[in-house]
């Protein structure tokens, strides 16, 4: 087949594979296989299908914040911790390069990432694709909020499956940042399975409701659930409105709670009260200074 035969059945086959994949209008082929979500020749295993759907899912739901967020000069500042590969960032440039409403288009995206050769990967394939306005930070998220490289304010923080306190770290961020929105994907929520483990003995003598982590698995899917309804507490006690729903099917994920929170101002009094007496119910006492100092002040 000649060059332009072979252009030509790519043209025509673009859009089927945009409907294959799921994908909006638009979406850029090329950058998917940049990020060797898609090979070269347009495919992808089963793996990477998943992930290119809760990526693109939650896509949508950061996209419907942006719309809804009052515009600010320059564009809107983004924060995304434990960015790892940053599949999410560069889909959500290549999404927001092509909005030009003034105000709520993209001012600047910040990946925050550990991984010193994961930061330097990210760096160099923006560059490549000359996505000009994307940095891409070494630092953990609970150091970031200190980071001379960053803003002192940002429009939106996300986080993708931030693992275990990553999560607290990057609400920790996003209300020192003074976050206007919020959205997070949490995972492996492991800190407070570990609490109830250790004070079980005393927690079964003391109330019948400790039998809802009497065995190890439930352990850990009771200090999955429990960690996420503190956070939401946290968050409307601290001015935000939180809404909890699905990411994706859990066909896709078993890490599938997605927290979106958005700032109103009103800080919700009895919030913070239900977090104490959650914290005094369950012997997690320890976790107020350490994961809600807010509360403390």
């Amino acid at each position: 087949m000649t060059s332009s035969r072979k252009t030509k059945a790519a043209l025509q086959a673009a859009p089927d594979l945009h409907a294959q994949l799921g994908l909006r209008p638009g979406q850029s082929i090329e950058l998917l296989k940049e990020l060797h979500i898609l090979t070269r020749d347009g495919r992808l295993n089963q793996d990477s299908r998943r992930k290119l759907k809760q990526v693109n899912h939650l896509l949508q739901f950061i996209e419907k914040v942006r719309q809804e967020l009052p515009p600010r000069e320059g564009g809107l500042l983004l924060a995304d911790h434990g960015a790892g590969k940053s599949y999410l960032g560069f889909m959500l440039y290549d999404l927001w390069r092509t909005r030009h409403e003034p105000g709520r288009e993209l001012g600047h995206l910040y990946g925050i990432e550990t991984r010193a050769d994961l930061v330097e990967r990210s760096r160099e394939l923006a560059a490549r694709l000359g996505f000009e306005r994307m940095s891409f930070i070494n630092t953990s998220a609970a150091e970031s909020a200190a980071s001379a490289a960053l803003p002192d304010v940002f429009d939106v923080v996300t986080a993708l499956h931030a693992c275990d306190t990553a999560t607290d770290d990057a609400i920790a961020f996003a209300l020192r940042k003074q976050a206007r929105a919020i959205v997070l994907a949490p995972c492996c929520q492991a800190e407070v399975a570990a609490r109830l483990r250790m004070n079980k003995a005393l927690q079964l003598a003391r109330t019948p409701l400790a039998e809802l982590w009497r065995h190890p698995l439930h352990t850990r899917e009771m200090g999955s659930q429990l960690t996420n309804v503190l956070r939401c507490l946290y968050l409307e006690s601290q001015g935000y409105a939180v809404t909890v729903t699905e990411l994706v099917g859990w066909e896709h994920s078993m890490k599938n709670e997605l927290i979106i929170a958005t700032w109103t101002g009103h800080k919700k009094r009895s919030a913070a009260e239900r977090l104490q007496a959650l914290l005094a119910q369950f012997g997690l006492e320890a976790l107020l200074a350490e994961r809600f100092p807010a509360l403390r002040a």
